[in-house]
């Protein structure tokens, strides 16, 4: 009998059928060894199971778009790059805006070179300066000596984006406090919606609005229209996604840390919250039984300020990678800002970070430990001869292919023989989120020398990515258990890495409220001497 690669045994030699008497695993459960001619009693079928039925809320088409695009660097640039201000207060003469060296080339080469996909211009911030010549007010490039007023910033920067194959979008700030009509609901709506009519209309092809609802204390109270403006802007811009608070496309994680929950749903339920007036945590959890599918982007700036600042520096790229591990790791968007100074470049310190950053991602995560390893599962949708939901998926990258289990089934369970001892600390999981975010709660064991399957970390919603960091350990076999699931679970990919900068904590994070993973790290085979506090 001939066998396919996902039938093979976990020893020598892999036909299950034959001798199976001569594996020599001390202790080694038997049942994972008569997995394959559990499966292979199976009688074929001369059709091809269907790919089980969705769970509700599904992404949208621009959903998935955006999601595929785990990051994207932010640009604050404006006014107060000059006036070393952070909430201009719309009274700067338009002179001040005046960049010597700008080049937006090098905004989108240093994006493009160091793994952003996206970047999002403050067009205009909460001062009302606009970064193109608007027509609807004297406080635009048009009244500055920049370019004797024939300059447009966001015109370059468009150009150079769609030139590169970036995607651009842009944050045109509610709030307007050089702007006289703010105060007014029709006048102002009117003015506002005007300006993104411009912005949408002259630069080709926008990929997200960044819909900002900050308002300063004491400000004019303002009713934004944001079901109009929402209307508006997909007319204008069909593949545009929309961010706020409250979605509709993807929403606030509820601080500017770039952390989210460590339990982090793309459901969500914003019935009862209003742009400006959410409840933090929610945002930052999401909710198994939200009907609304609106996952989170996680903001934070490279810089203490959002706006560039001489006397400001970068954080580590170590730090960054905590953040990556802790946005893009926890089922989100990583929406990172890096100011351009006041020559109009982005600076060579925040270059070399960034840099840093994308060679410690690179050499974390360019190789699966798991490639090359043998799956088996509890169970296969359709049985071991339809390869269609193999646990062989797993090991595809992407979303759209994947192992499914079969029907009805009281556990749900990956075996994972890496063929020799490895050295690793990093999970990776993902779900095919066409398919709805179904995991609740999972775990990954180990099997220890003696034989004794021992956890090694608990986790909750996998959603787009999962990743978790645990002290390092060596092992060759590995089960990942799905205890709790929406339906049955889906796993699209698993990956097993090696990260030897990252330090983990076991004091809870200042800016998060919780531990790296959120105190999941449990008893391993083998532990680290200590876990030292954060970096």
């Amino acid at each position: 009998m001939k066998l396919n690669k996902s039938s093979r045994s976990w020893c020598k030699p892999h036909n299950p059928l034959i001798k199976i008497s001569t594996c020599r695993l001390p202790n080694f459960p038997i049942q994972i060894l008569l997995l394959g001619l559990c499966h292979l009693l199976v009688p074929a079928s001369c059709s091809r199971k269907p790919p089980p039925l969705p769970i509700l809320p599904l992404p949208t088409a621009l959903q998935l778009q955006w999601q595929l695009r785990d990051m994207s660097l932010f640009f604050h640039f404006g006014p107060n790059t000059f006036t070393d201000s952070e909430w201009g207060s719309g009274h700067a003469h338009p002179s001040v805006f005046n960049p010597t060296k700008l080049n937006p080339s090098q905004w989108i080469r240093v994006a493009k070179n160091c793994g952003f996909s996206t970047v999002i211009l403050t067009v205009k911030h909460h001062d009302g300066f606009c970064l193109w010549p608007s027509d609807y007010t004297d406080y635009s490039l048009r009244s500055s000596n920049w370019k004797n007023g024939s300059g447009d910033v966001v015109a370059e920067l468009s150009s150079a984006a769609k030139d590169a194959g970036v995607g651009f979008g842009i944050y045109l700030s509610p709030w307007d406090r050089h702007e006289t009509s703010f105060g007014d609901t029709l006048r102002y709506n009117e003015f506002y919606l005007a300006q993104m009519t411009e912005l949408l209309t002259r630069y080709g092809e926008i990929t997200d609005v960044f819909l900002d609802g900050a308002k300063g204390e004491g400000e004019k109270d303002m009713n934004y229209l944001y079901t109009s403006w929402n209307s508006l802007i997909h007319q204008l811009q069909p593949g545009v996604s929309i961010f706020s608070d409250l979605g509709p496309e993807t929403r606030w994680v509820g601080n500017e840390y770039g952390i989210a929950g460590f339990t982090c749903w793309s459901l969500f339920n914003k019935t009862g919250f209003e742009i400006g007036q959410i409840d933090l945590q929610y945002n930052s959890e999401g909710d198994p039984l939200g009907p609304d599918w609106i996952p989170a982007t996680c903001d934070v700036s490279i810089r203490p300020g959002w706006f560039w600042h001489a006397s400001e520096s970068p954080m580590s790229a170590r730090s960054l990678l905590e953040i990556y591990y802790k946005s893009v790791g926890r089922n989100c968007k990583l929406l990172l800002n890096v100011p351009p100074n006041s020559s109009g470049l982005i600076s060579d310190e925040d270059i070399q970070v960034l840099q840093e950053f994308a060679e410690l991602r690179r050499s974390i995560f360019s190789h699966n430990l798991a490639i090359n390893a043998v799956i088996n599962a509890s169970s296969i949708r359709g049985g071991i001869q339809d390869t269609h939901f193999s646990p062989y998926n797993i090991l595809k990258e992407g979303i759209y292919t994947y192992w499914a289990p079969e029907e009805n089934q009281t556990k749900w369970i990956l075996y994972i023989n890496l063929e020799e001892l490895v050295s690793f600390n990093v999970l990776q999981l993902q779900e095919p989120i066409h398919m709805g975010q179904r995991v609740i709660e999972f775990h990954l064991e180990t099997l220890s020398q003696d034989g004794v399957w021992m956890r090694v970390v608990n986790g909750t919603t996998i959603g787009y990515q999962r990743l978790l960091l645990f002290p390092k350990l060596k092992s060759q076999y590995l089960k990942l258990v799905v205890d709790k699931s929406r339906a049955d679970p889906l796993i699209s990919y698993l990956g097993i890495y090696m990260d030897s900068v990252t330090v983990l904590r076991d004091t809870p994070d200042k800016k998060s409220g919780a531990s790296f993973n959120g105190s999941q790290v449990l008893q391993t085979t083998t532990h680290n001497s200590s876990l030292s506090a954060a970096m």
